[in-house]
């Protein structure tokens, strides 16, 4: 699809509605052998389309109506698998549908299926899940990228028109990169988290995949709009995506001028040449159509964002997973998860210990303070911040790299996960590996990197 002629409200009240769910049915059997990036179907989805079809030749129809969502599987859907592509949840079918989920359906979204992804969010990669790896639809030897791998791979392949994934140190932005298409992580808050299985609740937001800018902002403005149990989401959060979707198509580069455009030294420094190349020549572009200056800031705690990041992420996740213990549902994770689980587990144990007390957890949470205090600084001298959203191209699925490695995938998309900024990725080029360029702005600023990603997006 070529984003500068087509969107997704192309497709939205397709009065053939049920005829293209069944086509994309006989597509996902035929390709999704090797994509692999569902781990369930709905099996009511074409009477749910029907339904819908009917809803759109009555003009009764909602914002969704005839677009198809893919829902990663650590969100709840009523009556389907919600496994967290583990073995501990194989069987586990949600009682009930997480917010996000309930206004995806009253606004007639059609939810095509569970996605896989890194194990209980655990990975950066996609090569975690116990349902095997998800691969890359633009090239099925390289990774799709983590933990949301299944969500980016479905958008990209065409099996969906849209995603829900989560966003914890980079999970959708990550895979979104890596795949070509747009990912999204709202300022935390403002989505709810109810029906969430958690990673680490600290950072955990639903965020979404799109194949253009335009169908993310819609499926935000949709997804804001209800909330029940979720003590963490901001009241009325849905002004802050008001007419989002409108928005985004009514940007244009003359109502974006002599605008401060932040590039940081660190980031820079961390990014493979091949990558930054390509993202320098799009932020270039886009001063030059806007008459906008680029600012080379230095933040020099930014290095310590992976490890800020991870003591957090171990102990928060070992106090959620002490609920599958095997007696009320599922299996005992520590006797039936993978590696990376496990890590993060006996980590979490180890920090969380009496004796070290104070030792690892309340300093990492100080060091995501000063983290915080200087994007919070910096952009006071500019408008917003571009970069790369993964510092290296994506590896081949199966090569061994150490923890080290791995956690590195995350490095530039870290700090807008801990300091809980809106951030997202648009693509810049898809061969001969996709790079996506990352924008982040300030909290509640989450229209605006919308808008600057459909710069980019039309550049």
């Amino acid at each position: 699809m070529d984003v500068k002629t087509e969107t997704l409200r192309l497709l939205k009240n397709n009065k053939n509605f049920a005829a293209r769910v069944e086509n994309l049915l006989k597509l996902i059997e035929e390709k999704d052998k090797v994509v692999n990036s569902f781990i369930a179907l709905n099996p009511d989805v074409l009477q749910q389309a029907r339904q819908i079809e009917g809803l759109i030749h009555e003009n009764k129809a909602g914002m969704l109506a005839g677009l198809v969502i893919a829902v990663k599987s650590n969100i709840c859907v009523k009556g389907l698998i919600t496994s967290c592509a583990s073995k501990t949840l194989q069987n586990f079918k949600a009682p009930y549908d997480a917010d996000v989920v309930r206004n995806v359906k009253q606004e007639h979204g059609l939810i095509i299926g569970m996605t896989n992804m890194d194990e209980f969010a655990a990975g950066s990669s996609g090569e975690t899940s116990f349902f095997k790896p998800t691969r890359n639809p633009l090239n099925p030897e390289l990774i799709p990228g983590g933990s949301s791998s299944g969500s980016a791979a479905a958008v990209a392949a065409g099996f969906a028109d849209l995603a829900l994934g989560t966003d914890t140190g980079g999970s959708v932005r990550n895979p979104a990169s890596h795949c070509g298409v747009v990912g999204f992580r709202p300022t935390y808050g403002l989505i709810s988290r109810y029906g969430l299985i958690d990673l680490a609740m600290s950072f955990d937001t639903v965020g979404v995949l799109s194949r253009d800018v335009y169908g993310a902002a819609l499926l935000l403005e949709v997804i804001s709009k209800g909330k029940h149990f979720d003590a963490t989401s901001f009241p009325n959060a849905e002004q802050y995506f008001t007419k989002a979707a409108q928005q985004v198509l009514q940007a244009n580069l003359e109502s974006f001028k002599h605008l401060n455009i932040g590039i940081v030294k660190e980031f820079e420094t961390l990014t493979d040449k091949t990558i930054l190349k390509v993202i320098n020549n799009a932020i270039e572009k886009f001063a030059s159509e806007t008459n906008s200056n680029i600012v080379e800031l230095s933040l020099k705690h930014l290095n310590l964002g992976v490890q800020t990041y991870y003591p957090i992420v171990y102990t928060e996740f070992f106090s959620a997973t002490r609920r599958f213990d095997g007696r009320k549902y599922g299996l005992p994770i520590e006797n039936v998860s993978g590696s990376e689980v496990l890590r993060r587990i006996l980590g979490g144990r180890e920090i969380s210990k009496a004796e070290f007390k104070g030792r690892y957890y309340r300093k990492a949470r100080a060091a995501l303070k000063l983290i915080k205090q200087e994007l919070t600084d910096a952009f006071k001298k500019v408008d917003f911040i571009a970069s790369a959203t993964v510092p290296r191209p994506p590896h081949k699925l199966g090569t061994k790299l150490s923890v080290e490695e791995m956690y590195s995938y995350d490095a530039l998309t870290i700090p807008a996960s801990v300091s809980g900024i809106p951030a997202g990725t648009v693509p810049v080029v898809k061969q001969p590996f996709a790079i996506g360029l990352q924008v982040m702005a300030p909290e509640f600023q989450d229209v605006k990197v919308l808008k600057i990603l459909r710069m980019f997006e039309l550049l």
